[in-house]
């Protein structure tokens, strides 16, 4: 006979998506680089990319844009970038095995979850669909629908509104230094995991409830589960 799920009330969980649940950076790395050799770039290599994880898209081609001095309208780059990366995150996108541990965890315990990114919709929703976690997370909050992206609160506020709760009832996942200071902003406790190890001494992870400094080698669902519930 097994034993049903412990049911826990009061906690709401806010995941960031890109490289915190699914690592996606390498596909959103490869969609920047064929975007970039479009307009003579050449040189864009994952170190010049790694400074922008866990920034927007927009903002991410609005300081490309003028680095490179592309002539091309910002819109236009932010279209081209973002159907280059829907056509490589559509056919393949991992998610963290321990991530996924821990979606179906607080599924199963009727926490309820939202995803707060700032990836575009178009983006979140079809990583979310190929990887099946849409089953489990169906909120998501994309910060082109907000004022400002990260380090700024704004999308995690957002997404605790459209949870109907305040936001010292939330709980962030976020594996880069902008969006840990962006869940400190809105008041909010931060489970860290940096996506780039080196980057976990960061003031901004610092200030975190729980930093696993190794990154997604050193993450189990159950220890961050039970920091939750703490």
């Amino acid at each position: 006979m097994t034993s049903r799920p412990v049911t826990v009330s009061g906690l709401h969980v806010i995941f960031d998506l890109d490289g915190t649940l699914v690592d996606s950076e390498p596909n959103y790395y490869e969609a920047g680089r064929r975007l970039l050799a479009r307009y003579g770039v050449r040189d864009f290599g994952w170190e010049a990319n790694a400074r922008f994880i866990g920034i927007s898209t927009l903002e991410t081609l609005t300081v490309l844009r003028a680095e490179y001095g592309i002539e091309a309208p910002l819109e236009e780059l932010l279209a081209g970038k973002n159907a280059l990366y829907l056509e490589l995150a559509g056919a393949s996108t991992e998610v963290f095995p321990q991530m996924r541990v821990l979606v179906e965890r607080l599924y199963a315990a009727g926490v309820p979850m939202a995803v707060a990114s700032g990836s575009s919709r178009a983006a979140i929703e079809a990583v979310l669909a190929v990887t099946g976690l849409d089953a489990y997370i169906p909120l998501y909050v994309s910060a082109d629908e907000v004022a400002h992206g990260k380090p700024q609160p704004d999308v995690f506020l957002e997404a605790a509104r459209r949870l109907g709760v305040t936001p010292a009832d939330c709980v962030v996942l976020e594996d880069a230094p902008a969006g840990a200071a962006a869940a400190h902003a809105a008041g909010m406790r931060c489970i860290a995991v940096p996506y780039v190890p080196e980057t976990a001494s960061d003031p901004a992870f610092k200030a975190a409830d729980l930093l696993f400094a190794g990154g997604q080698s050193a993450f189990t669902a159950d220890a961050a589960y039970h920091r939750m519930l703490g």
